[in-house]
């Protein structure tokens, strides 16, 4: 990996700045030279970075669910600095329960904000890397778009969706000279269980069979191993490796249950292999 630059050139959108990932996100930008136009529903709570950087950021309304809000956001910061380098989808919100917990609208809510707010947004940037030549999409994904877990079926849904879409887009995108990264967090010390999670209401029999699990949560919550400032360094440097990853997996947790999820899938692949070849037509 190259060693840490100054990023003076660049120019991020960040969704989901004020609190988390984005928010530590966007102060290692401007920590490093680079500038930012810093998103969340409610700007005002932006107003400390401004105060900081007043001449390296803007400060934009944006929702991912608004369509509006995603047009007027990508066209003021064309129009403060003429391009964006590195779109990072970040905003979203984790759901938890029992599958047969969560109603048809809360799916629905969840795949509006944290998939298709990435595909609204991705599809209004991209023009603009396309006739820059150049650009960096950096799609905030989960170790739950790996591995799913009992009580996280519909955040996992969410996830391998924003997964598939990205890979998906690397491939179509890199003939433009537009780089891809997902990059999968485990287990970080943000307020993600506090304000970013949606619980169902526990349901007989779920309220005993996930007990443990939702208990567990909470006392966790504030625990976590991940420091959001390390991963910020090390998405800046990502994207500014001389061979960006496509997918960039943050922390133990993360790293250890990704690889236990392939381990398994070869294993079960292995197991069926002759049978699963012998599907096919027999030779003429």
């Amino acid at each position: 990996m190259n060693a840490r630059r100054d990023i003076g050139n660049q120019i991020w959108l960040i969704t989901g700045c004020s609190s988390g990932f984005g928010r530590a996100l966007s102060e290692a930008v401007l920590g490093r030279g680079g500038q930012v136009v810093a998103t969340a529903r409610d700007p005002s709570t932006l107003a400390d970075l401004q105060e900081r950087w007043p001449d390296r950021v803007r400060l934009a309304r944006l929702d991912v669910t608004d369509p509006a809000s995603i047009n007027s956001a990508v066209a003021d910061a064309i129009a403060w600095r003429g391009r964006i380098d590195v779109l990072v989808n970040n905003a979203g919100y984790g759901v938890v329960g029992a599958i047969e917990e969560i109603d048809e609208e809360e799916v629905e809510a969840a795949f509006d904000a944290n998939f298709y707010g990435v595909y609204r947004l991705t599809r209004a940037v991209l023009p603009h890397m396309r006739e820059a030549g150049s650009g960096h999409v950096v799609n905030v994904s989960s170790m739950l778009g790996h591995v799913s877990a009992a009580g996280y079926g519909i955040y996992s849904a969410v996830k391998f969706a924003v997964e598939g879409m990205s890979e998906a887009l690397a491939k179509e995108v890199a003939p433009f000279g537009i780089r891809t990264t997902i990059v999968a967090p485990g287990p970080f010390r943000t307020d993600f269980r506090k304000r970013g999670l949606h619980m169902a209401s526990p349901r007989p029999p779920y309220d005993e069979t996930l007990k443990a699990f939702r208990e567990n949560l909470k006392a966790s919550d504030g625990k976590q191993p991940g420091d959001p400032q390390r991963a910020a360094a090390l998405i800046i440097d990502a994207v500014n490796d001389a061979e960006p990853p496509l997918r960039l997996v943050l922390g133990e947790t993360a790293i250890t249950q990704i690889r236990a999820k392939l381990a398994s899938v070869a294993a079960d692949m292995d197991r069926f292999e002759k049978a699963s070849i012998d599907t096919a037509f027999p030779p003429e």
